[in-house]
């Protein structure tokens, strides 16, 4: 049976199927109903042509068109609610979503033993500025990163500005979140011997001097004080960038492009 699409015009955002929209500073409860808020045209675009189970579009007039067309071709029955720019003006952030937004479910977490062999890995310790673990996502994808990997204190790659900064690569990027990084570290060891490679700007080793072929997991620390300790040791090598006299750190998000573009190098050459 042909997918039809499921149009309703709405003055308000008073149905319950738009509470997600009208609550976009909730993550706590977006993260308990297992939904993503997708905002801009082309993440949502990136939405629509994903693995990811769509809930629903919230849309201006403008998009009703262009965005049926991409609902035919993705073949599913997707509810596509429009409303006028001024309701959608309403809603925080209107300058990032455009008049154009969706949610979507988050999928399921991919585990290790979809890993391949050789494998590159990144893993957040600390790392809570959604906007910066967005960042590292595209970073991800751009430089073929098999699965990242989220600690227990950092934010998920799937709140909504975490999202908005991936520009939607989180959609075909893999993803764990694990509630003991320490134990998840130990276990890529032991079971693939995976080598631990932990950024830390104050190491005496840097980055031109590190092997990072094979089975190789880059762990990324907190905006203000990087890899905590107790992973720091876990790990087999301590890698710096090296930086001009006077410069003493990157942002995390920046740092990250450094270490992968390095390790696909090496990996590639």
């Amino acid at each position: 049976m042909s997918p039809s699409i499921k149009v309703t015009h709405v003055t308000s955002l008073d149905l319950p199927a738009l509470v997600p929209y009208r609550t976009l500073r909730r993550h706590e409860e977006h993260k308990k109903q297992g939904i993503i808020v997708v905002e801009s045209e082309r993440v949502v675009r990136r939405l629509l042509g994903s693995r990811l189970s769509v809930v629903s579009l919230l849309i201006a007039p403008r998009w009703e068109e262009p965005m049926s067309n991409k609902i035919l071709q993705r073949g599913e029955d997707i509810p596509l609610f429009v409303a006028p720019q001024r309701v959608l003006e309403e809603i925080v952030g209107y300058n990032f979503h455009e008049g154009i937004m969706a949610v979507a479910r988050v999928p399921a977490d991919a585990t290790l033993e979809q890993l391949p062999a050789p494998h590159l890995l990144v893993a957040l310790d600390g790392l809570t500025q959604a906007e910066n673990v967005g960042v590292v996502v595209r970073n991800c994808a751009a430089f073929g990163v098999d699965l990242l990997i989220a600690g227990e204190r950092a934010a998920s790659p799937y709140l909504r500005r975490a999202v908005r900064n991936s520009m939607g690569t989180i959609f075909e990027l893999n993803v764990n979140h694990t509630g003991d990084l320490h134990s998840t570290l130990r276990e890529l060891r032991r079971r693939f011997g995976t080598v631990i490679v932990a950024a830390d700007a104050h190491s005496s080793k840097t980055l031109g001097e590190a092997s990072l072929g094979g089975n190789l997991c880059l762990v990324l620390g907190s905006e203000e004080s990087g890899v905590s300790e107790v992973i720091a040791k876990e790990a087999d090598k301590r890698v710096t960038i090296a930086m001009a006299e006077g410069v003493d750190s990157l942002n995390v998000a920046s740092a990250s492009s450094v270490f992968l573009y390095e390790a696909r190098r090496q990996r590639h050459a």
